[in-house]
């Protein structure tokens, strides 16, 4: 098995990416390679690996789904007492990254994390399906349960309870913002001579572009 692993390689021949390519800005770098993957039809162009640490600084990286982005940063929505939103109370920093195979193209994304508005969350929480919605409101996220039947249960005593009226947001469910002081645009090349363009936030310049070695 290892060994078969090992073998596992192909040759990036899908495109190139030079300094004169990339716009200044790196949010709209981002918004027209995502544009891109939208265009070639990914799955879920907008899942993402969120990567935080613990209070003893170990990773934990899990996959969530991008809502939103612009100049103020890349938003996603969980419950806030879950694991990863525990951790981000302790260590407001974390990693976003976007891998497109298909387009042979990653992003990596690092920064602050603030809470959205309560007007924000209410907003995105009011637009998804009403199954999210109640699923939204039954879920401890992270801790442990019983079983499966559990979960379901909570689920059917709740929909009863509230028949067809409006639901709430739950004070614990909400939006995370990663305010961006790094992303780093990611284009497979033939013989791992990958090319690399990093955009770092600066005091006094903004952001400066530079070039990494594969």
């Amino acid at each position: 098995m290892a060994d078969s692993i090992a073998d596992i390689r192909r040759e990036h021949l899908m495109g190139a990416l030079s300094e004169s390519d990339t716009h200044a800005d790196p949010i709209e770098q981002f918004r027209v390679w995502f544009g891109d993957a939208l265009a070639a039809g990914l799955l879920q162009p907008n899942a993402m690996t969120l990567s935080t640490v613990d209070s003893d600084g170990r990773p934990n990286a899990r996959v969530v789904l991008l809502k939103g982005f612009d100049e103020s940063g890349f938003v996603f929505y969980t419950h806030r007492s879950s694991r990863k939103g525990e951790e981000l109370a302790a260590n407001p920093h974390a990693a976003l990254t976007f891998f497109w195979d298909t387009l042979e193209r990653q992003i990596r994304i690092q920064g602050s994390v603030e809470w959205t508005s309560d007007a924000e969350s209410d907003e995105y929480f009011q637009s998804r399906p009403r199954g999210s919605q109640l699923g939204a409101m039954i879920s401890k996220q992270s801790s442990v349960i019983a079983s499966r039947e559990v979960l379901e249960q909570s689920l059917a005593e709740l929909t009863a309870r509230v028949g067809d009226e409006p639901l709430q947001r739950p004070s614990t469910w909400g939006g995370y913002r990663i305010v961006p002081t790094e992303l780093e645009f990611w284009q497979g090349r033939p013989s791992r001579l990958h090319d690399r363009i990093r955009y770092t936030l600066t005091r006094h310049s903004g952001w400066v572009r530079e070039r990494l070695s594969p």
